[in-house]
């Protein structure tokens, strides 16, 4: 495993980060394609053995059970402080007056609920899942730092919004003098680029770190297209996203596949290593349903692309409709 500095700080990440949507109680939230707990642990005490230190949940995935499994795995299987443990706000959390978003009260009583969930006293990362259009920034960025400087966690981070938003954010936290963020959770993969026109480059002018999500496409670069499973067939969110383009994607995972073919290796380790070497990307989020994901997921940090075979991998794209921030 390789390590690496999150962003213009002194943490040290593995080169994968375990994402974590997967594992909770199916039926609690949107997804049903989820893992229970006892499905769980194997995954994430393979993915320590693997030596991922990096794991990302957020406090709406299956409405609190995923940080729950998660936090119960890494107490039994890790030291806490080779670990990073990630969350996230915003997400509608109970029904009724201020149940979701960024507002102060919000963020006080959801990072008291997160920790309790984790069984930890502190997160390494809180990010902003989402943009809150009905919250002053400087409100959201204010209670953020207040967070941080009570040691409930150690950094921020943000996820899914326009760069202008991002840089809006940015400047807050440092106009008023108050905890800056640190890292980026976006919408990036062989099949949707849009993050390369303005964000990316905020990012490495920044020096912020990017810890991509869906970085394989919710499996769609993985597969043929008449391959299915259960998280195809019933995952509406991955529908959303890639459903209106799928005609021009397939050329792009149809590429995959020949390279992979080519070296003998998996259309994992293509699509990972692709994203690995785009700059300034810290960490992919790699869920993993099954061992060999990881293990496959894992593999991809040896295998180094050619300029021509990027090249063939990205000629294909054409511009897709902005996914994420809304």
């Amino acid at each position: 495993m390789e390590y690496v500095k999150l962003g213009n700080t002194g943490l040290d990440v593995s080169r994968l980060c375990l994402g974590c949507m997967g594992f909770g109680e199916a039926g609690r939230w949107i997804h049903q394609w989820v893992l229970a707990e006892k499905n769980s642990r194997p995954i994430i005490k393979r993915a320590l053995e693997l030596g991922i230190n990096f794991f990302d949940t957020a406090n709406v995935y299956s409405d609190g059970t995923s940080e729950e499994i998660v936090g119960r795995a890494l107490k039994d299987f890790a030291h806490r402080d080779e670990i990073v443990i990630a969350t996230k706000v915003h997400g509608r959390m109970h029904e009724g007056p201020n149940g979701a978003g960024l507002s102060r009260k919000a963020i006080m009583s959801e990072i008291d609920k997160s920790l309790k969930r984790l069984g930890t006293d502190y997160v390494d990362l809180y990010q902003i899942h989402r943009w809150d259009y009905h919250t002053p920034i400087e409100e959201t960025v204010e209670a953020l730092h207040d967070v941080v400087k009570a040691g409930k966690a150690r950094y921020i981070g943000a996820s899914a919004m326009y760069a202008w938003q991002f840089l809006k954010a940015l400047h807050v936290a440092e106009n008023n003098g108050w905890t800056r963020f640190i890292s980026m959770q976006n919408h990036l993969n062989l099949i949707y680029r849009e993050e390369e026109r303005e964000m990316l480059p905020l990012c490495k002018a920044e020096k912020i770190g990017v810890i991509p999500y869906s970085p394989l496409a919710g499996g769609r670069l993985t597969r043929d297209s008449h391959e299915t499973t259960h998280r195809s067939e019933t995952d509406q969110i991955a529908k959303q996203k890639y459903g209106a383009t799928s005609d021009a994607d397939q050329l792009i995972v149809n590429q995959v596949a020949v390279i992979a073919e080519k070296r003998s290796v998996s259309r994992v380790e293509i699509a990972l290593a692709w994203l690995l070497q785009k700059e300034p990307v810290t960490a992919p989020i790699v869920g993993a349903t099954k061992i060999s994901h990881l293990e496959n997921a894992v593999a991809s940090l040896s295998t180094k692309l050619t300029a021509e075979e990027v090249a063939l991998l990205e000629a294909p794209y054409v511009p897709h409709p902005v996914v994420g921030p809304q």
